[in-house]
């Protein structure tokens, strides 16, 4: 069958312009980054309104709160503040406290007043507990039931115990299983920097449990046995964080990453650390 010079232009066209196509498809997604305000928790203690100043210079987009200091019961004050500084409530680590049937509302109406959807709990006993962890799965998505209704999320953020056997299984961890016994809408917030001291991949975690991770924390750490001369910084660590965030968004489907600096080389403030490591992460990024 004869095709006209025209459609063959068309044809020719498209074939031209299919590989560019690729190319812009398979480009990184820009996911904002929020800081995990444990961070800098001694700061926030002494000056909470002058710190979250601080991290809103240095180029944070949002934070991730790890307690409200002055601002405790005065979320309208708190939420007035960030806007003057041009931050997002990103989340939240909170206690499963606060979640209990008689405060379930006064925390959802706080933290609705933040814009605050990601209420993660950052750590529990019951998940690395023999007899709880399922119990503890069967709470949690119940409660991300709950909270779904009001916009809202919540989820379980890992150290490297999770990551070890659970009793009876050959080859489950308690990350597994609780991966497994739980719901999709139930966030796995990915500590990167403690998978990593677990001697895993977080890439491989990704790969394992795809779309699961909406808030991921880039945390450098120093596994034992690691080159001289490296920090704990984010660029000067043994961590390929550029691959790292890529998964997040290609895989993990991360709305946001959280950074957190808990060690602070060389005698460095926090603060100092805390500027270091974004720097380090916005160059890998480009």
């Amino acid at each position: 069958m004869l095709i006209s010079r025209r459609d063959a232009l068309k044809a020719g066209a498209l074939a031209l312009a299919a590989p560019r196509i690729g190319i812009l498809q398979a480009a990184p997604r820009k996911l904002p980054i929020g800081l995990q305000l444990y961070s800098v928790r001694a700061d926030c203690a002494k000056d909470f309104d002058g710190t979250l100043a601080k991290v809103a210079e240095m180029g944070f987009e949002g934070v991730e709160f790890a307690g409200y200091h002055s601002y405790a019961g005065n979320a309208e004050g708190l939420r007035k503040k960030l806007d003057q500084l041009k931050l997002k409530a990103e989340g939240a680590h909170l206690g499963a406290g606060n979640f209990a049937p008689e405060k379930l509302k006064q925390t959802v109406a706080f933290h609705k007043t933040l814009g605050c959807k990601f209420l993660i709990l950052p750590g529990d006993g019951r998940y690395t507990h023999p007899e709880k962890s399922k119990e503890y799965a069967k709470w949690i998505t119940d409660l991300a039931a709950a909270l779904k209704a009001d916009g809202m999320y919540t989820g379980h953020h890992n150290h490297t115990k999770e990551f070890e056997k659970a009793p009876g299984e050959v080859d489950k961890t308690y990350f597994d299983l609780f991966a497994e016994r739980t719901s999709k809408d139930v966030i796995i917030q990915q500590d990167c920097g403690w998978t990593v001291m677990a001697g895993l991949d977080p890439i491989a975690m990704m790969k394992k449990y795809p779309g699961r991770m909406r808030t991921t924390h880039i945390k450098p750490k120093l596994p034992k046995n690691s080159p001289a001369g490296k920090k704990a910084l984010i660029g000067q660590d043994v961590t390929d964080w550029k691959a790292v965030v890529q998964a997040c968004g290609d895989i993990g489907g991360t709305e946001w990453l959280v950074l957190e600096q808990e060690d602070y080389p060389d005698g460095m403030s926090p603060l100092e650390a805390t500027k270091a490591s974004l720097a380090g992460l916005k160059k890998l990024l480009g």
